[in-house]
């Protein structure tokens, strides 16, 4: 697999169109079960750019005043999050090379204007799982460099269908999406970017 970064790797067109549609189909499903929401800062409660849900037995939510965190309740609704679809549960044992099944998928949706500044993924307890990412509707611009914030960063435009891991090494690399790329695919009929990010959150 070619690597972005150390321990983060980039597959390019892994997934095809008709499994791109087939997803699109499952996360429908999901927003159904789960409605997408604008999450919003800790501490400033600034809202975010994107809007967000989550799938499986818990979920990623920030507020003002309880921060980034997991739960297994919708923050909105109070239902618990819908089961995470098979078709990136196979995902998951394909790529993941770890021995448990995620626990939470995110799900962002980004429209045109949409961002997410250079963070880490470090709310979960258990970091020898990777996260993996998977990329659906119009094309990005997305950043990723290493464990310290200071660290080069190197970008590449992901496109629909691409899938990123970022594993070992690379567990807690920074990472961003500095622009949304408009009208480049076809597969949502009102365009915009899905991010769906499969994670471990607890310990086995």
């Amino acid at each position: 697999m070619p690597m972005l970064t150390e321990g983060v790797q980039y597959l390019p067109e892994h997934l095809d169109r008709m499994t791109q549609e087939a997803l699109v189909e499952d996360i429908r499903g999901v927003v159904e079960a789960a409605p997408l929401y604008v999450p919003t800062m800790p501490k400033s409660g600034k809202p975010m750019s994107v809007r967000m849900t989550n799938c499986g037995e818990l979920g990623w939510v920030t507020d003002r005043d309880g921060g980034y965190r997991y739960q297994a309740q919708h923050p909105v609704t109070g239902d618990p999050w819908p089961p995470i679809p098979e078709r990136l549960m196979a995902l998951w044992r394909e790529l993941a090379d770890y021995p448990h099944p995620p626990q939470a998928c995110l799900v962002n949706f980004y429209s045109d204007s949409a961002r997410m500044g250079l963070h880490q993924d470090r709310d979960e307890k258990e970091f020898s799982a990777p996260v993996l990412s998977v990329s659906l509707g119009d094309s990005c611009l997305f950043r990723v460099g290493g464990t310290k914030r200071s660290d080069p960063t190197v970008s590449v435009r992901l496109s629909s269908g691409d899938v990123v891991v970022l594993g070992r090494e690379g567990r807690l690399a920074f990472h961003g999406v500095d622009r949304v790329c408009p009208e480049t695919s076809t597969l949502l009929k009102k365009g915009g970017r899905i991010n769906l990010t499969l994670r471990r959150v607890t310990l086995p």
